[in-house]
């Protein structure tokens, strides 16, 4: 923390986490990095539950730090895992606890909760380590022919509860091996890379490109999702997933050229091209899938050059959150070049964010008030433009213009900096905070501009339903024509039942207030009864004949997924 607290401070957990615990498993990142509150956003979030330091006492959640073990026993044939080993070898597929515990959950609180409280459920009889693409193609062939469930985990950050193995079967874990670039070409911008790569790897070696691939100049993929540190390209392709940087570069749609998936019907595989009319896109049809039709094997992804020196970061207090969300809309309208990262906080986030980033410690206080600006009612705006020179300029001093139009306060770049110190290791407080009881969780939505401001109080309203709840709420990946409503919920919470059920009245709120009911996260198993209901019957029957053609035995990530094999009754149960 940049300053020690002043008065009683948690005793934060920073001790060693042991290497087969569940600790190892739901922490969040890297095993030794923690992250504390400031003392000002602590006592904040004190305040509005209506609580005083007592419960920061003491440890109010289980640390997880015991050895990893259960009673489930391995279903899988002895026969099936020889098969296995003999495709990837001896090495490379195992059946102990913690190793099939490590692939169980994701990072929903739901899963976090499960365990904390040592409650394992939905784990795959085998973890299989692929190497290769004919390796991967190998295994699906033969899980095929043997009707054995088949799961595929990543860099684990799903928050729908994708990775779960809810029919046991096999884990295939693709980050150990399966995470090399397949090839690099600088002329036509783009690379090709197995699914397993991580964010931070694939970043790397594009911003080393020189080094790396002996181009003339670096690159980037710009795409730097929040769980950036603890997330695989597979992971993004297959949930359809977005970076914070999504206004400028794209979403994970837009950046993908070509795919391979090995399927129980075969392998598909769709060119590079970056624009065709030869029919329905089939990359679109494969993408969002999660699992439920094929393996990702390799995808192919335009880059872009990697300019850092031309970044323009900005930061606008607006009075109020429907001035703010009129001023969003004329930025994106404007057509004046987009920003690259774009979010503007409401004013519950606002709050909260001017204690976490230190604001009420600078002079900028007293600039609010003189404004006339009141700290429930003020909404943050902030982010950075990227690009060639002139157009990154343009592009903030078009912000500008805008911002001042609309009675913006100029805070320079120093709040955005702020953001940016913190924007990979925010979540990092989850872990720190739910030792204590402290759950915080994240949903959100796509809607167009002229339902933001409704949608934002419908939803808002049915979250602060729930006594002593803070709702932070802000705009992000934004469009011409809306943009993404992204929820930070913070609830004291220790029953994992308790907060599926206050999920599950979020979901319900999103869905009956007109949004699309996730932008970015995807569906997975958790949001999965609410798809059909969204999408309605004729559409959703053709993902059902899509997954007939390509997987009519169920072995593709069945229980859940899509909310494809949920039979009637149990949907029925689960949307209650």
């Amino acid at each position: 923390m940049s300053k020690p607290y002043k008065g009683f401070e948690p005793n934060w957990f920073q001790g060693k986490i042991p290497l087969n615990s569940y600790r190892s498993v739901f922490k969040w990142g890297a095993p030794e990095q923690i992250k504390a509150p400031k003392e000002k956003m602590l006592h904040d979030v004190m305040n509005r539950f209506g609580i005083d330091d007592s419960i920061f006492r003491e440890y109010q959640q289980d640390l997880g730090l015991d050895e990893v073990k259960f009673d489930i026993p391995v279903q899988l044939a002895p026969e099936h895992i020889a098969a296995l080993k003999a495709i990837v070898g001896d090495a490379f597929v195992r059946t102990d606890d913690y190793a099939r515990f490590s692939v169980a959950y994701g990072k929903t609180m739901y899963d976090i909760l499960r365990a904390r409280n040592k409650i394992v459920e939905n784990v795959p009889d085998a973890v299989v380590y692929p190497d290769t693409r004919e390796q991967v193609e190998a295994i699906v062939a033969y899980v095929s022919e043997h009707k054995i469930p088949l799961y595929v985990y990543g860099g684990g950050s799903s928050v729908t509860r994708g990775v779960e193995c809810v029919k046991g079967g096999v884990s295939l874990d693709m980050r150990l091996r399966f995470n090399k670039v397949v090839s690099f070409h600088e002329t036509d911008q783009m690379i090709t890379v197995e699914a397993g790569i991580s964010g931070p790897k694939l970043e790397e070696l594009l911003n080393d490109a020189v080094s790396a691939f002996g181009a003339k100049r670096a690159y980037t993929l710009g795409h730097f999702p929040q769980s950036f540190e603890h997330s695989s390209v597979g992971g993004w392709v297959v949930t359809h997933g977005s970076g914070q940087n999504s206004t400028y570069y794209g979403c994970i749609q837009d950046m993908v050229l070509g795919q391979s998936y090995a399927t129980p019907k075969g392998v598909i595989n769709t060119d590079s091209h970056p624009k065709k009319a030869t029919g329905p896109d089939l990359d679109q049809i494969m993408m969002g899938a999660e699992g439920a039709f094929g393996v990702l094997t390799h995808v192919t992804l335009k880059i872009c050059r990697h300019m850092p020196e031309t970044v323009k970061r900005f930061s606008y207090m607006f009075k109020d959150w429907e001035t703010g969300i009129a001023a969003a809309r004329e930025i994106m309208q404007s057509e004046a070049g987009n920003p690259s990262v774009f979010r503007l906080s409401d004013p519950e986030e606002t709050s909260v964010m001017i204690n976490m980033y230190g604001v009420m410690d600078t002079p900028l206080k007293h600039l609010f008030k003189a404004r006339g600006m009141e700290i429930d009612k003020m909404c943050l705006f902030l982010g950075f433009t990227n690009g060639e020179k002139g157009f990154s300029k343009n592009a903030a001093r078009n912000v500008a213009r805008v911002s001042k139009r609309y009675g913006g306060l100029n805070m320079t770049g120093y709040v955005c900096k702020g953001w940016e110190h913190g924007r990979f290791s925010d979540p990092y407080l989850r872990d720190t905070l739910q030792d204590f009881g402290v759950l915080m969780d994240t949903m959100e939505c796509s809607v167009n501009w002229s339902e933001m401001a409704r949608v934002h109080a419908e939803v808002r309203k049915v979250v602060k339903a729930r006594p002593n709840t803070v709702c932070m709420t802000h705009m992000s990946h934004v469009y011409p024509q809306g943009g993404n409503l992204y929820w930070i919920f913070i609830i004291l919470e220790n029953d994992a039942e308790a907060f599926r059920r206050f999920h599950a009245s979020i979901l319900d709120a999103i869905q009956k207030s007109g949004a699309s009911m996730s932008h970015h996260h995807g569906i997975g198993k958790m949001f999965g009864p609410w798809l059909e209901a969204q999408l309605g019957k004729n559409e959703f029957d053709i993902l059902r004949a899509l997954k007939n053609h390509f997987d009519p035995d169920n072995i593709m990530n069945p229980g859940g997924t899509l909310g494809l094999d949920i039979p009637e009754t149990e949907k029925r149960d689960l949307l209650k």
